[in-house]
């Protein structure tokens, strides 16, 4: 049963691993929707989601990755800017990026935060000791989410 649900977080992770905004292996682009549909069935299929969890599930994890587009957006610019700076040697302007981008993540991290409180709150009791013993824990829209020990079972 733990190797299974180790599994099942690996999938989860690998799957919404990348960044929207950012290219994977090929050049294509992700579809931030795509990203949340398989986020949610994933979810649904590990928790055994109702109809009506599915739908709200699918609204909260919509609206966190949408909320979180600026900062991506941020995070984007500041780090290009970042790499003029270092070519620079032009350390004022590193300090000012590395606060920008740590900024930007720390928004998206509490987005991400808010997202999985809501969906938290909408799982049965069962769903709930399920959900609570997931490797990973549906993490995966925002930054922070792949730190390490997230593949560890909680203890």
């Amino acid at each position: 049963m733990r190797q299974a649900m180790c599994g099942l977080g690996a999938v989860l992770l690998a799957a919404l691993m990348a960044p929207a905004q950012r290219a994977p292996f090929g050049g294509m682009q992700n579809d931030p929707a795509q990203m949340v549909e398989a986020r949610v069935s994933m979810l649904a299929q590990a928790l055994n989601l109702t109809e009506a969890q599915k739908a709200q599930a699918l609204k909260i994890f919509t609206d966190a990755q949408a909320a979180s587009g600026k900062f991506r957006d941020e995070i984007q610019v500041s780090r290009q800017e970042m790499q003029a700076a270092i070519k620079a040697n032009d350390l004022a302007s590193i300090e000012r990026y590395a606060r920008d981008i740590g900024t930007a993540t720390g928004e998206m991290t509490a987005i991400e935060a808010r997202a999985q409180a809501a969906f938290y709150s909408i799982l049965t009791a069962e769903q709930k000791t399920k959900y609570d013993a997931m490797p990973g824990r549906g993490f995966g829209m925002g930054p922070g989410a792949m730190g390490p020990g997230r593949m560890r079972p909680q203890q």
